[in-house]
């Protein structure tokens, strides 16, 4: 009984955290707006679904303080006004009272970390009647940028679609990547077969099984190498995540050139080789349009590598370079032994449950095949403060 009053004590509380949206316009130019993201926890208060029902207020920027203490307010208070301060070492029950007490009607949170959604106690959420929302901190640097100091803001939270698009988006990929996957390596085999009996001129000898049968020993290694990979990420995160990096672009530019080089080749152009060298790989003369597309994958890869964190438009050479490599590895292995839908399913709950050190400072996410905006609303664990 003791070590179940124990278990049961270790388990974190769980905060309901839910996306919503900020309108902000400009009060000196007119029809000048932008809409950010945020992220708000619904028992502190909840926002309107439609844009037009929420309330267009002034927003007070005091990011230079954290309204942890009564002497972070300024003079006048925030009477009608949502104020703007940064996350600081204090609780969100802290800040949203602070703010409650001298006037507000809402409460922006900027955070130069992850954002994590604002929890408190029972009491707390009952005592509480405005909303309290997280920005990031990139996002309050463009507001300032866009609409400098003098604007007016709404939080509304808008309704989450009953089709995820997105999801479909994501299946047609998927799928598409499997089947295409699939028929290429199962045409190469056939082509290898009929090029093999055609060789042999009809000779009945026993075709060479190219797939891998997977063992129990391969199975354990494979376990031991997860594991040990999800240890050394919770410990090493801000210096493993770059070599996981690393190992995509790698991959994903393998990947990319087994893909392109079939269509490459069918070109009539660039069919001269390298003069003769002795440089290592070079002295059996390439042609020179595999060079050019072996350039061209690196470039891709790189381009992804060093601008992974644009919002607008890494994420379609991410899914690029993320249906290559599936591409390329549907085709290059063969694992007909391999109980596809079990690892599948275990792979997704452990994706789900990858673990990030709470002291990490590291933005960078680590990269995945096939990269989607996710639901709009989630359950996170409570973090301490």
């Amino acid at each position: 009984m003791k070590a179940l009053f124990v278990l049961l004590s270790c388990i974190a509380p769980q905060v309901l955290c839910e996306y919503g949206m900020v309108h902000v316009i400009s009060d000196k130019s007119e029809g000048s707006a932008k809409d950010y993201c945020i992220l708000f926890n619904s028992e502190w208060a909840h926002l309107p679904h439609d844009l037009t029902k929420a309330a267009l207020l002034h927003l007070q920027d005091q990011t230079m303080s954290v309204l942890c203490s009564p002497t972070d307010v300024p003079d006048g208070g925030f009477s009608n006004s949502i104020p703007m301060v940064m996350r600081g070492n204090c609780t969100f029950y802290e800040k949203v009272r602070l703010a409650q007490i001298n006037g507000a009607r809402g409460l922006l949170i900027v955070s130069r970390e992850r954002l994590v959604p604002p929890g408190g106690n029972r009491s707390q959420y009952e005592e509480i009647d405005i909303p309290v929302a997280l920005l990031s901190y990139t996002d309050m640097l463009d507001i300032s940028k866009t609409f400098g100091r003098s604007v007016k803001v709404a939080m509304y939270a808008p309704n989450e679609p009953v089709v995820d698009y997105n999801m479909v988006i994501i299946f047609i990929m998927a799928v598409g990547t499997v089947a295409t996957g699939g028929y290429w390596a199962g045409s190469r085999d056939v082509k290898k077969s009929y090029m093999k009996h055609k060789r042999d001129d009809g000779a009945d000898k026993k075709h060479d099984d190219e797939t891998v049968d997977v063992t129990p020993v391969m199975i354990c290694v494979f376990v031991v190498m997860c594991c040990s990979m999800l240890v050394l990420l919770f410990n090493f995160y801000d210096r493993l995540v770059y070599i996981i990096i690393g190992i995509f672009c790698l991959a994903a530019s393998i990947g990319l050139y087994s893909c392109l080089s079939p269509f490459v080749r069918i070109i009539p152009y660039g069919k001269c080789r390298v003069p003769e060298n002795n440089l290592p790989y070079f002295h059996n003369r390439p042609p020179i349009w595999k060079l050019l597309l072996a350039s061209f994958c690196i470039a891709v890869s790189v381009i992804w590598g060093v601008f992974r964190n644009e919002d607008q438009w890494a994420w379609i050479l991410q899914d690029i370079l993320g249906i290559a490599f599936c591409l390329y590895m549907l085709k290059a292995i063969r694992l007909p032994t391999f109980k596809g839908k079990q690892i599948t399913q275990r792979y997704t709950e452990l994706a789900k449950s990858v673990p990030v050190p709470n002291g990490s400072h590291n933005l960078n996410n680590l990269p995945v095949c096939f990269w989607s905006v996710g639901r709009n609303q989630r359950t996170w664990r409570k973090p301490n403060t």
